[in-house]
């Protein structure tokens, strides 16, 4: 499973953006994407078209969080409705 190994992602989403990094978590609602050197993201499933493993990429080491200069964890966010 993408979300048990870390392995980088790509999540198209349903107004065309693309965001990428690894899946830490998953429901039936919404899916946590991690990144590197940007917030993490929860996304609502209903706002993605699709989500494809990124070939070639390597899987990030599976230690501590993200942090930025201050030593804080990365910030989370959710990404705003899409209007339909």
């Amino acid at each position: 499973m993408l979300g048990e190994k870390q392995k980088p992602v790509r999540i198209k989403l349903v107004d065309g953006e693309i965001v990428r990094g690894w899946i830490e978590y998953y429901d039936g609602g919404t899916v946590r994407l991690t990144r590197e050197g940007a917030p993490n993201l929860f996304i609502y499933t209903h706002d993605i078209t699709y989500i494809m493993e990124e070939k070639g990429k390597k899987a990030r080491w599976a230690g501590a969080a993200p942090s930025d200069e201050s030593g804080r964890a990365a910030t989370v966010g959710f990404l705003p409705r899409v209007a339909r």
